[in-house]
């Protein structure tokens, strides 16, 4: 794909894996929009990158995914470009112990209705863009779940499905769906310091953007490169290995 010259909307984009995103598309020449819940995340992002435009929203919530993309197809006629990026990773533990569904919901609202929700809402609007794009950021994990925070894993597992669902409705459309499929990746996901161990943010980053300027429409890395491409005798072998 051509990576100058789009307009790009990031959904949890002023930090991780969105905002690495986001600073190479800077780089190669697009114009930026990333949303975010924080404001002092966002002016963090901002200062760093000042050619970025910052909105605050929570795109748990149904009336702000609805304002922003009121908000982003009015300021941004251009927009061609949706990256579905934001989430949010619990660790619960075991469904036998007690449980905060609330914690459940919130992962469920960003991780999987969200995405769904947005990819609804601005696809009427993409299909009139030149070279328009969907990426949903999955995750290793929807091939091979970690039992100990199996909402995260169950919400990447139903993007995966949905990405690959979305593709074939589209297929008759300029519309191109891509899904990104991140290892474990050195940020904040979760909590400080739980993914100190994972690939290394730029590394990452530097992969995905080779892999979209290629035209990819799913690629993984590491990690996730071979849980994406695994028999199912090989990921019931590396579930069993990683749930010990």
């Amino acid at each position: 794909m051509n990576i100058s010259n789009n307009t790009v909307l990031i959904t949890g984009g002023a930090s991780g894996i969105g905002f690495a995103l986001a600073k190479r598309f800077v780089k190669a020449g697009s114009q930026v929009i990333v949303c975010g819940r924080r404001q002092e995340q966002l002016d963090k992002a901002k200062a760093e990158c000042p050619e970025l435009a910052i909105i605050q929203c929570d795109v748990s919530k149904k009336h702000e995914r609805e304002a922003l993309f009121h908000e982003v197809t009015e300021k941004f006629p251009s927009l061609n470009i949706l990256i579905n990026n934001a989430g949010i990773q619990n660790r619960p533990g075991s469904f036998a112990q007690p449980q905060d569904w609330a914690q459940h919901e919130l992962e469920m609202e960003i991780n999987l209705k969200a995405p769904m929700h947005l990819s609804m809402l601005f696809i009427p609007f993409l299909q009139k863009q030149n070279d328009p794009y969907i990426m949903n950021v999955t995750s290793g994990l929807a091939f091979l779940p970690l039992s100990f925070m199996s909402t995260y894993c169950a919400t990447k597992a139903a993007l995966h499905s949905f990405t690959l669902s979305l593709r074939h409705q589209l297929k008759n459309t300029s519309i191109k769906v891509v899904e990104i499929i991140p290892p474990a990746v050195n940020t904040d996901l979760g909590g400080v310091g739980l993914h100190n161990d994972g690939a290394p943010l730029e590394a990452f980053a530097d992969h995905a953007f080779s892999q979209i300027e290629k035209g990819e429409l799913e690629f993984g890395y590491l990690f996730s490169e071979k849980g994406r491409n695994a028999s199912r005798e090989e990921l019931n072998q590396m579930f069993s290995m990683m749930n010990k």
